[in-house]
């Protein structure tokens, strides 16, 4: 019996192909056998014992870069290295978990772009009357808070959560959805925004809803995104926020507007 196995014995005793052991060999990783006399390079004992050591830590995570030293290593600096790995696959792990958690959230809709409290505040909506329309509008308009300005985003849900148990702010912004439908010259626009105004104006717990999201950069553009998502221009959508925009700048509150957004360009 010859002394030794060929590489496709040791390849198929370490785990690995035939493949991956030429790769560790053109890496330094493992030193390649002299031929027999009939030619075939032959491992021995101490050849697949450094091939399970290389195979070993590459499964583990270690860059093959760092698996030669680390092998050549005294026994003081391989237990650094591989206190070093680990360290590094630790992180790893909690990385792919993250991202595990992310796609399972996907996988519920909207919970990976808006979160729980908000995704509980928009299966909130029908109960309160509001029809399916304003509530997806409403979700649009909150996934491009979060990422425009994610600094304000928790506060505004939180202003929203406590809004929306208060029955005089349901009932003013069903009527403010009902407008949707109006035309653009109603006279009842007018009295929407005064009463908006009015109200806003009276309960400043509320108007944080309208003043909370304005980033610390681009304040206009961003306020402009989300306000005045999902409404067509010259619409009864429009032409009241525009009044209640208007009003509460007479009242001396403070909402980004053309004049900053100019400005900014």
């Amino acid at each position: 019996m010859r002394n030794g196995v060929t590489i496709g014995q040791a390849a198929a005793f370490v785990g690995v192909t035939v493949k991956t052991v030429r790769h560790y060999h053109k890496l330094g990783l493992v030193a390649e056998p002299e031929r027999d006399s009939s030619g075939f390079r032959r491992y021995g004992s101490a050849g697949l014992l450094r091939l399970v050591q290389v195979r070993t830590l590459a499964a583990a995570g270690v860059p093959l870069a760092e698996i030669g030293p680390m092998l050549d290593a005294d026994v003081t600096s391989f237990a650094v290295a591989l206190t070093a790995a680990d360290q590094r696959l630790t992180a790893r792990i909690e990385e792919l978990i993250a991202r595990r958690d992310t796609l399972r959230r996907l996988a519920d809709g909207d919970r990976a772009l808006l979160g729980d409290r908000a995704v509980a505040l928009l299966q909130r909506m029908p109960g309160l009357g509001f029809p399916a329309d304003e509530v997806a509008t409403a979700r649009e308009g909150w996934v491009l808070a979060r990422a425009l300005v994610p600094e304000g985003f928790d506060d505004y849900i939180t202003d929203l959560e406590q809004a929306l148990d208060d029955p005089r702010y349901v009932a003013l912004i069903q009527r403010a959805a009902q407008a949707a439908a109006w035309e653009p010259d109603d006279p009842r626009i007018d009295e929407l925004a005064t009463a908006m105004a009015d109200h806003y104006l009276a309960n400043p717990a509320h108007l944080k809803i309208v003043t909370g999201l304005q980033a610390r950069t681009e304040a206009a553009t961003r306020y402009q995104l989300i306000a005045h998502h999902g409404e067509e221009q010259g619409s009864a959508a429009a032409r009241a926020l525009a009044l209640l925009e208007t009003k509460l700048r007479s009242a001396g509150v403070r909402i980004p507007g053309a004049i900053e957004l100019r400005q900014q360009v």
